[in-house]
């Protein structure tokens, strides 16, 4: 503040008190960190300082930005607020735009709040923001558009992870999607396949971890088409969807299992159709994308598939399944295959899959396994402009001797060491070896356990991945 020109204009319009304030208060501008004051006889009735910190030139921060605005709104129950940066002058207009965006994206996700399992809750008041100084015309009104496209999509996938088990099955999800299919019929075409659909394509990895649910298996496909001009490019976003994962006989036990949070297994799916929503909305030319979904959930009964069993893919490939609980992939091992034979060029699976990669990146960090470096460009290029996290991890060929099985092609799964790659190594067995395919590995960020809430990760990413391959 006191090397800033701006602020010093504005702490001189406002008689010192700006300066006064934040260092009685101990405001050094760090990010998160806020202090709002209130302003007798003027206009506002109240002014905020909210911290960027050193490092604010990502979308990751200026997100953060957005969401300690919000927060500073809810605590004062303002009606209309107005946002503004201390300096403008050093921002390219392009960077304005995208700062805007991030911000508006973090305020929209910032305010909401899932009061849908609750006998009451509060709705916030605030109900429109101005952005002073980053832009004004038709090229922001649209930047904040697709901000609000996206985060309107984000919520909605977090709605998909927070529901619980018993609300959201396997049959419930297949109706979201194609809820999604009908809203945008213009663009959108859903297919539901059902157990006996799948049998008919010869899915027994999938069909094997469903067997011993009362709720049965869905297989949704929504396909996205351009209403006109030609299609350059076809993709496929595949997304794991265990709306409840038991474990099966190797039932999840002990503590740090987390069986009580099991309905964030769906987490993948929950980004894939996400991503449809908002794709839905913005329409991008010059690309055909695929969003497939395996749902169903993992469950023990008498009809339950066992520890040694062997299943037989849509592919061919047998599998000794010597852990139930390593179950994700079996469903993913049929979508794959399923993905391969839409004639697509690249595909990006995501799923909660193990919890090697939450030991190896911690809650915050998706772990990325793909043997096309291109693909891994696209993708974090992508990631960048969301403002989502996430780290390349080694497809290491050697470790696959771990995935040898003595009666079956393979096993499902290699042992603790190094688990995250093993179970990306298993994936790549259903992938056609002419596709560019990526895995991410989303069980850490996909919740917030601070929160207690879903993140909705992945569906930023996602949809910027398809715009770069789009030709808008």
């Amino acid at each position: 503040m006191a090397k800033d020109e701006s602020s010093k204009k504005l702490d001189s319009q406002l008689g010192g008190l700006l300066s006064e304030a934040s260092s009685e208060e101990d405001f050094t501008g760090k990010a998160g960190q806020s202090m709002v004051l209130r302003l007798p006889g003027l206009s506002s009735k109240r002014i905020g300082l909210i911290g960027l910190g050193q490092s604010s030139s990502t979308t990751f921060a200026f997100r953060g930005f957005g969401e300690a605005f919000a927060a500073a709104a809810k605590s004062t129950q303002a009606n209309s607020a107005a946002v503004t940066l201390a300096t403008t002058d050093s921002i390219s207009n392009d960077s304005k735009l995208s700062t805007a965006s991030a911000i508006a994206s973090g305020t929209v996700l910032g305010l909401y709040e899932d009061t849908r399992y609750k006998s009451e809750g509060k709705k916030p008041v605030l109900k429109s923001v101005d952005f002073i100084g980053l832009g004004s015309g038709a090229e922001i009104e649209k930047k904040l558009k697709y901000a609000e496209d996206v985060s309107t999509a984000v919520i909605f996938g977090k709605e998909l992870v927070n529901s619980p088990a018993n609300v959201l099955t396997p049959a419930v999800l297949a109706e979201e999607a194609s809820k999604i299919a009908s809203t945008y019929s213009d663009v959108f075409t859903a297919t539901i396949l059902d157990a006996k659909k799948c049998e008919e394509l010869k899915m027994g990895s999938y069909l094997g971890v469903a067997a011993a649910s009362a709720n049965p298996p869905h297989f949704i496909h929504l396909c996205y088409k351009p209403s006109s001009g030609p299609v350059k490019t076809k993709l496929a976003l595949v997304g794991k969807g265990l709306t409840f994962d038991s474990g099966g006989y190797n039932i999840k036990t002990g503590a740090g299992c987390s069986i009580e949070l099991m309905k964030f297994d769906m987490g993948g799916s929950a980004a894939v159709l996400g991503a449809a929503k908002a794709i839905g909305q913005v329409k991008p030319p010059g690309v055909e994308v695929h969003f497939i979904v395996a749902a169903c959930e993992n469950m023990i009964s008498g009809t339950g598939m066992r520890p040694g069993d062997v299943v037989t893919a849509s592919n061919g490939k047998t599998i000794e399944v010597n852990n139930t609980d390593a179950e994700g992939r079996l469903t993913l091992a049929d979508a794959l295959v399923y993905a391969c034979n839409q004639g697509v060029e690249k595909i990006i699976d995501l799923a909660t899959l193990t919890g090697a990669c939450v030991v190896a990146l911690g809650p915050s960090i998706a772990g990325v396994f793909t043997p096309s470096d291109d693909l891994a460009k696209e993708v974090f290029t992508a990631a960048e402009a969301s403002g989502e996290k996430l780290w390349r991890m080694p497809l290491e060929e050697s470790y696959w001797d771990n995935m040898k099985s003595g009666v079956a092609d393979m096993v499902n799964t290699g042992g603790r060491q190094g688990g995250a790659i093993t179970a990306a190594l298993f994936l790549k067995q259903f992938v056609d070896e002419k596709v560019q395919w990526m895995h991410i590995d989303m069980a850490g960020p996909v919740w917030n356990d601070k929160k207690r809430a879903a993140t909705g990760f992945g569906i930023g990413t996602l949809v910027e991945w398809v715009l770069l391959n789009s030709s808008s």
